[in-house]
């Protein structure tokens, strides 16, 4: 990209620039486009790292806890609420976010 580029650019947006400005923008655009070259490029050769990988399989099956196991009392509603600084009528009061 040189200045010529930002000539046209600027007149295709119909602003007018002064050479420093055109100079400053000129820096700015090599930075940017520099910058994605950068994140074009893959981080990693994908056959080096399909070569390299030794990753176990670590998805487990789901499994249903009875309500009345010690799993399951460890979570009690109860004790959630029982632990919470501010509560009323069952539910938790968290402060109002916008």
């Amino acid at each position: 990209m040189d200045i010529k580029d930002v000539e046209n650019l600027a007149s295709l947006a119909r602003i007018e620039l002064t050479e420093d400005e055109k100079n400053d923008l000129l820096s700015d655009m090599e930075s940017i486009l520099g910058y994605i070259k950068q994140i074009e490029r893959p981080a990693a050769d994908v056959d080096d790292f399909e070569a390299n990988q030794n990753v176990t399989n670590v998805w487990r099956e789901d499994v249903l806890v009875d309500e009345n196991s010690s799993q399951a009392s460890k979570f009690s509603k109860e004790l959630i609420i029982g632990q919470f600084p501010d509560k009323q009528d069952g539910f938790l009061k968290v402060k109002k976010i916008l």
